[in-house]
């Protein structure tokens, strides 16, 4: 699939915010006040950021609205609905601590759920697809929450748990990059399915130049670039930020983690549409990496 960087931003983003929010609404003693409203404002920014970068990739823009009457059947309505339901709720949980000092767990709960929510229905936009087989796979949105959920707790300063996180999210990373490779063939499908005529190969190309299907479903990724840019997504996204937050912990060092682990999460989610292997491309007789 191409990696557009609508895509890319809308989930890296609005999974950062949705994952603080998260963690703000368990928080038994959440920041209240300034503080409080310093980090609500962090959250909401990012999960706005992303969710407003997702329309960009739409051919109507004007026509997003839209798709809150699709709640039915498609994720991308019930995504919407559970991003405003999150936002709702978590709203009313910090005008509770930013005006009031005023605490209220169970609004706090709910807005944490329906936070992670908001980021499962993102996950399973893509995971429901039959026609991606690397994405078709459970593992899809659980790696959508271990990052969401890693990144909020390096947002919100839990060294501890953004440890533990860390160390699970980058190993879950590893089994998803290896165990992808071989879920097309597992799938059964080759160009003779797809085409329905016997042989390995089509007489000849149904297209003789490229067209929007081949631009957005067949993309190709070299084989040794993709595997350059995994190890770097393990060592951005979970290495370099646990070595940084195992030394002494100081903000400055904080913040170099919380980079890392967005550099990394990014470089990771370039190649989840990078590497997606759409079955529309063994129509065309094409290979996603070479």
């Amino acid at each position: 699939m191409h990696p557009a960087p609508s895509l890319i931003a809308f989930t890296v983003a609005s999974g950062l915010g949705f994952g603080l929010l998260f963690w703000l609404g368990i928080d038994a003693t959440p920041p209240s006040g300034w503080v409080g409203l310093a980090f609500y404002l962090i959250a909401y920014a990012l999960a706005l950021a992303g969710l407003g970068a997702s329309t960009r990739h739409l051919g109507r823009p004007e026509r997003a609205l839209k798709a809150f009457t699709q709640w039915r059947s498609s994720w991308l309505s019930r995504e919407a609905w559970a991003a405003v339901a999150a936002l709702s709720v978590n709203a009313f949980h910090a005008a509770g601590l930013v005006f009031f000092d005023l605490h209220l767990p169970a609004l706090g709960w709910l807005g944490a759920a329906l936070a992670l929510g908001t980021v499962f229905a993102t996950s399973m936009i893509y995971a429901q697809l039959r026609t991606v087989p690397r994405w078709h796979h459970w593992s899809t949105p659980v790696l959508f929450l271990l990052y969401a959920v890693t990144g909020g707790a390096l947002l919100s300063g839990r060294v501890e748990a953004a440890l533990v996180l860390l160390t699970v999210t980058g190993a879950a990373q590893g089994a998803v990059f290896l165990h992808g490779d071989r879920r097309l063939a597992r799938a059964g499908t080759t160009l003779s399915t797809a085409t329905g005529l016997p042989g390995p190969r089509a007489f000849a190309p149904p297209h003789t130049g490229p067209n929007y299907l081949t631009r957005e479903m067949a993309f190709s990724v070299a084989r040794r670039h993709a595997e350059k840019l995994r190890l770097i997504a393990l060592a951005l996204g979970a290495l370099l930020p646990a070595l940084l937050l195992l030394l002494p912990f100081h903000h400055s060092l904080g913040l170099v983690a919380l980079l890392s682990h967005v550099a990394g999460g990014i470089t990771a989610r370039w190649l989840f549409f990078a590497e997606a292997e759409h079955v529309m491309s063994l129509y065309y007789g094409k290979s996603q990496r070479t």
